[in-house]
């Protein structure tokens, strides 16, 4: 197989969200992926972009998976192990539909704006209509693909908004230099200037951010 085919295979087997942060990440950059289930971004990364790549998942059965494909990944828990990392260790540090999932958000952003010079992190955005309308017509916690476990079943303890997570980084002294809105399916989504807009409308936001006057 050539490296160009090799890259389109990993392109193909990878979430559409990825792709859009893959596309936020210069070429040879220092990375770490939090989160990162079998690997698929660290490989596109690398085949794509040459990075220097790496994983950290709490899932062994994901880890063992990504280690049998040659991929530096690590079995870790973004809660506890991020402290052992040095200051300024990555370039960027990814984590991808799992800030809903870890126990204290905002201790992870502080550490991930730590070892890394900045931060790509993507969600769920609970804001989203059909949550909305669910709540209010059944006034039950919403069921959806992405919310698919009943309230006392789900790893997903921190939902939050589109609108929170601004509010977080605003008071935490980040500087959002980039963000969208994506459907389901990780495809941005034509809100980019409106955030209103894309509170109510989008499925799941991205954000890239970096330190910002005042460190924390």
């Amino acid at each position: 197989m050539t490296e160009r085919a090799a890259v389109r295979l990993v392109s193909k087997s990878m979430r559409v969200d990825l792709e859009l942060i893959a596309g936020m990440i210069a070429p040879g950059a220092r990375v770490l992926d939090i989160g990162c289930g079998d690997g698929a971004l660290i490989e596109y990364l690398f085949r794509t972009k040459g990075c220097d790549a790496r994983g950290l998942e709490i899932d062994m059965a994901e880890v063992t998976r990504a280690v049998a494909h040659g991929l530096p990944v690590m079995q870790g828990d973004a809660d506890s192990d991020l402290a052992h990392y040095p200051d300024d260790a990555f370039d960027v540090v990814v984590l991808s539909r799992t800030l809903q999932a870890v126990e204290k958000p905002r201790e992870v952003l502080r550490q991930m704006l730590r070892i890394g010079t900045r931060a790509i992190v993507s969600f769920p955005n609970f804001g989203h209509w059909s949550l909305r309308w669910q709540l209010l017509v059944t006034g039950r916690m919403p069921m959806t693909p992405t919310w698919g476990r009943m309230w006392y079943e789900t790893p997903n303890i921190h939902p939050c908004t589109m609108r929170d997570f601004f509010a977080l980084c605003a008071a935490e002294g980040y500087e959002v230099e980039q963000w969208l809105a994506a459907d389901e399916a990780g495809r941005s989504t034509p809100w980019r200037r409106a955030p209103l807009l894309a509170n109510l409308f989008g499925e799941q936001g991205l954000f890239l951010l970096r330190r910002g006057a005042v460190r924390r």
